[in-house]
C-alpha cells in the first residue's frame, strides 16, 4: 500500500510498527507490550502502475495463498522474506507504457526447520502460479522477530543460562537478551548443519534503563532456531558496570548522569523553522518522483529496503538516463576485540537481517526539516502476511548554501545561486546502530548517497585491571569494541542508454624534460579496465585514483564520451582484519573498492544470496572470478562499489554516538555541455525575522 503524507514537524518520536528482533530486544516485562504489527488486509492497496513499483500487500498476500496450496510448502515452514522479482529484461521496462500489460512476479525465500532446508520459491502474480522452486541444502536466510521471540522463551529455561547467571548473582527476570547474528568460527557453523544466532544479555534496572551500559560479558550463547536447542559457553566472570548510560531528557538528570549533564537539557535554543508557503517544487505519482530536472522511480523491498530506480535528467530536450537501478547491496560490520565473547562477531545486515525489515516507520516526523512527504512500504511476517512500514520513506528538499557565483573584477558585477538539493532518505535500526541512508539529487546534475551512522556501541564489559586492547573505554567497566563499517552499493548503469564501460583515472606527474620543462605538468591519464578480472580495484590517494563511467558511443560536444564519475566522500576505508580470518574471509568484498561485471539478474548481493552462517565463498568475489574474461567494453555494465568507516571507539561515542558520515558522488564529466546549473534562478532577498539583516 502507498500513500503519500506530508508533515512539517522536525520533533516527536518515531513508533515501528513492524517489529523485528535486531530492532526490539526480548525482556519479560515486555514481550506484552511489543508493538502489535500493522497487518494489511486484501483490498486496500492501490493498484501496480509500473513494473519496478514495490510489491503491494495484495501481491504479498497472494504470494503466501500460492505458496499454501503448493505441495512443496508445509504449514510448518516459515516465510522467511517475500521480494519482487523484478524483469530480466530491462529494455521492456524501459520501454514500458501505461496501457502495456504488466507481467509481476515474487520471491519468496521459505525456512524448512525439520529438513533443515531452504527454499526459493518464483511466483508469477499475474497468472497465480507457483513458477519454480529452489533447494538450498546449504543457504541460510536471515533471522526474523517470530524466531527472536520464540528463542527468547527457550532462553529463559535454559538450565545452563540459569546457572552462569546465578554465578553472576544476576536474575534471569532482570535479563534483556538482544539479537546479533552468529558469524562463523568454524565448520560446527555452517548454514547446512543447523540455523543459529548468538544473542547477548544485559542487565535492565527499570523499564526505561539502557541496559546496554549494564552488559553481561564471558558468555558465548548459541541458539539453534531449527531445533530450539541452546549451547552456553562460559569463557569469565566479568562485573557489570555499574553507571547507567541514559540519554533521554528525564534519565540524563538521574544522579549518576550528574557529572555529565549537571544541568539538564539546554535552555538557550531558539526556534529555527523551514517553511515554504506555495509547497514543495518535486512531484509524487505513485512511486515516480520528478524534481526541477530529475526524474527518479523509488522502490523498496524487505532485504534491500530503498532503492533507487531509473534515475534521469532532463537536458537536451529529453530525459537522458544515468543508471537503471542502484541499492545498497551489503553492510558489513566486522568487529576488531579478541576476546571469546566478541571476536566471532561481524553482521551483514542486509543478508542477515533485512533493512528492509528494519526501516523506520516515521510517524510523527523524521531527521527531516521542512515540507516532508512520505512513502510507506510494505514488508512480510514469517506468516506472509503484508504489514506496513508507514512512512518509510522521507521526501523533502534542502537549502545547502551556495551553488555558484563570480564576481566580476573590471566592472564589480556579481552573479550568486543558492542550492537546493532532493533529500530521498529513510532511517533503519539495527539492534544497536541507527543508519540514515539518504540519497540527494543536485541542480549540477550531481547526484550523492551518504550513510549517517549513530545510535548505540555494542559494548563490553572489562576488569578495572585488565583494560580492553582492541576497544576505547567509554564508562567505568565498559568499552566498545573497535570495529569497522563497509557498505556496497550495486549501481546497474544506463549512462545515456544500456551500453557503459569503466574508465580508471589516474594523476601522473609527466617526466621533467622537453614536454615538462618546470616540472609542474601533470596528466590525468585514463584507462579502460576491459575486462571483469581487471576491474578489482582499490582507491589511490597518491594517484587521485577515480573511476568514471562511460558511453563511447554517445558523445559529448567536443566529441568526448559522455562521463560520470563515482568519487569518495571521505577517505577509503581498507579492511584491517587478517585475510586468513574468518571474518576476512567473509568480508572478502572489501577487498576491493570497485569490482565490475556484466549485467547478470541473478547476481544482486556483495556477499551472495544467503550470507548468514556463510564462510565468504559467494557473492562478487564468485561473480568476478567466475566472469573474469568477460568482456566490459560497451557493455550492460554493473559496478559495485565499497565505501566505509573505521570506528576507533571514543568516550564521546558513549551513550549515544553523534552522527558519522561516509559515502560517495556520482559526479558528471562531461555528460552536460557546460554548467546545467546555470539556468537556476536567482535568489529573492528577504528580511529577517524582526528587521535587524540587510538586505542585498
Amino acid at each position: 500500500m502507498v500513500k503519500t503524507t506530508e508533515n512539517n514537524s522536525d520533533t516527536g518520536a518515531t513508533e515501528q510498527l513492524a517489529a523485528h528482533p535486531a530492532q526490539i530486544p526480548t525482556h519479560p516485562d515486555e514481550k506484552k507490550s511489543l508493538p502489535a504489527p500493522n497487518i494489511v488486509p486484501d483490498g486496500v492497496s492501490p493498484p501496480i502502475q509500473h513494473p519496478l513499483d514495490p510489491l503491494n500487500a495484495d501481491e504479498i498476500n497472494l504470494t503466501t495463498r500460492l505458496l499454501l496450496a503448493s505441495s512443496k510448502f508445509q504449514k510448518y515452514m516459515r516465510i522467511i522474506t517475500i521480494t519482487p522479482n523484478e524483469p530480466d529484461n530491462k529494455q521492456s521496462v524501459v520501454n514500458y507504457k501505461s496501457k502495456d500489460q504488466l507481467q509481476r512476479r515474487a520471491t519468496a525465500t521459505v525456512r524448512d526447520p525439520k529438513g533443515r532446508t531452504t527454499y526459493e520459491f518464483v511466483v508469477d502474480l499475474t497468472n497465480k502460479t507457483v513458477e519454480k522452486c529452489t533447494e538450498y541444502k546449504n543457504g541460510q536466510p536471515g533471522l526474523t522477530f517470530d524466531e527472536m521471540v520464540e528463542g527468547d522463551d527457550l532462553l529463559r529455561a535454559n538450565k545452563d543460562l540459569l546457572a552462569a547467571f546465578a554465578k553472576r548473582n544476576i536474575k534471569m527476570d532482570d535479563v534483556v537478551f538482544y539479537p546479533f547474528s552468529s558469524g562463523y568460527r568454524d565448520e560446527t557453523d555452517a548454514s547446512s548443519k543447523r540455523r543459529i544466532y548468538r544473542p547477548y544479555a544485559a542487565v535492565r534496572k527499570h523499564p526505561e534503563d539502557n541496559y546496554y551500559a549494564h552488559h553481561i560479558d564471558g558468555l558465548v550463547i548459541t541458539v539453534d532456531l531449527d531445533s530450539f536447542t541452546v549451547e552456553v559457553e562460559d569463557h569469565a566472570i566479568i562485573p557489570i558496570a555499574p553507571k547507567s548510560g541514559n540519554y533521554d531528557p528525564e534519565g540524563i538528570k538521574s544522579p549518576d548522569n550528574v557529572p555529565y549533564f549537571p544541568d539538564g537539557i539546554r535552555k538557550d535554543l531558539k526556534p529555527f523553522i523551514i517553511t515554504q508557503p506555495e509547497g514543495p517544487s518535486f512531484q509524487i505519482d505513485g512511486y515516480q518522483i520528478s524534481w526541477q530536472k530529475w526524474r527518479i522511480r523509488v522502490g523498496f523491498n524487505v532485504r534491500e529496503g530503498l532503492t533507487m530506480n531509473m534515475v534521469e535528467y532532463f537536458d537536451q530536450n529529453r530525459y537522458r538516463p544515468i543508471f537503471y537501478r542502484a541499492a545498497i547491496s551489503e553492510m558489513w560490520i566486522p568487529y576488531a576485540d579478541a576476546s571469546p565473547g566478541h571476536n566471532y562477531k561481524n553482521a551483514f545486515d542486509v543478508g542477515e537481517a533485512g533493512i528492509g525489515l528494519l526501516t523506520n516507520s516515521l510517524v510523527l516526523g523524521c531527521d527531516c526539516l521542512g515540507e516532508i512527504r512520505y512513502l510507506d512500504g510494505i514488508v512480510n511476517n514469517n506468516q506472509g502476511q503484508a504489514l506496513l512500514l508507514k512512512n518509510a520513506i522521507c521526501i523533502h528538499e534542502e537549502d545547502i548554501g551556495l551553488l555558484w557565483k563570480h564576481t566580476e573584477f573590471v566592472d564589480q558585477r556579481v552573479q550568486c545561486r543558492r542550492s537546493r538539493r532532493l533529500v530521498i532518505s529513510s532511517m533503519i535500526t539495527v539492534g544497536n546502530y541507527e543508519y540514515g541512508l539518504y540519497w540527494y539529487f543536485f541542480q549540477d546534475g550531481t547526484i550523492q548517497f551518504e550513510a549517517k551512522l549513530t545510535g548505540s556501541i555494542a559494548p563490553g564489559a572489562y576488569e578495572t585491571d585488565k583494560p580492553p586492547v582492541s576497544g576505547g573505554i567509554v564508562a567505568e567497566g565498559l568499552y566498545g569494541p573497535h570495529h569497522q563499517h563497509f557498505f556496497n552499493m550495486r549501481i546497474d548503469w544506463m549512462l545515456d542508454g544500456m551500453k557503459n564501460s569503466l574508465v580508471e583515472v589516474n594523476c601522473e606527474p609527466i617526466p621533467k624534460g622537453p614536454q615538462n620543462p618546470a616540472g609542474n605538468a601533470w596528466i590525468a591519464q585514463e584507462t579502460i579496465l576491459k575486462t571483469v578480472g581487471e576491474a578489482r580495484r582499490l582507491h589511490d590517494d597518491k594517484k587521485g585514483r577515480a573511476w568514471k563511467i562511460i558511453n563511447s558511443q554517445s558523445k559529448n560536444h567536443v566529441n568526448q564520451p559522455v562521463a560520470y564519475k563515482i568519487i569518495p566522500s571521505g577517505p577509503p576505508c581498507y579492511p584491517l582484519c587478517d585475510e586468513d580470518s574468518c571474518q576476512g574471509r567473509r568480508g572478502v568484498f572489501a577487498r576491493n573498492h570497485i569490482w565490475a561485471t556484466q549485467y547478470h539478474p541473478e547476481e544482486l548481493y556483495a556477499a551472495g544470496l544467503f550470507p548468514n552462517q556463510s564462510p565468504g565463498d559467494d557473492g562478487i568475489v564468485a561473480y568476478s572470478e567466475k566472469h573474469k574474461n568477460e568482456s566490459l567494453v560497451d557493455s550492460d555494465l554493473v559496478t559495485w562499489y565499497t565505501f566505509g568507516v573505521t570506528h576507533i571507539v571514543r568516550p564521546e561515542d558513549w551513550p549515544i554516538m553523534p552522527i558519522e558520515t561516509c559515502g560517495f558522488r556520482l559526479k558528471p564529466y562531461g555528460f552536460f555541455a557546460g554548467s546545467p546549473a546555470l539556468d537556476v534562478p536567482p535568489p529573492v532577498a528577504k528580511e529577517c525575522h524582526g528587521g535587524t539583516c540587510l538586505k542585498h
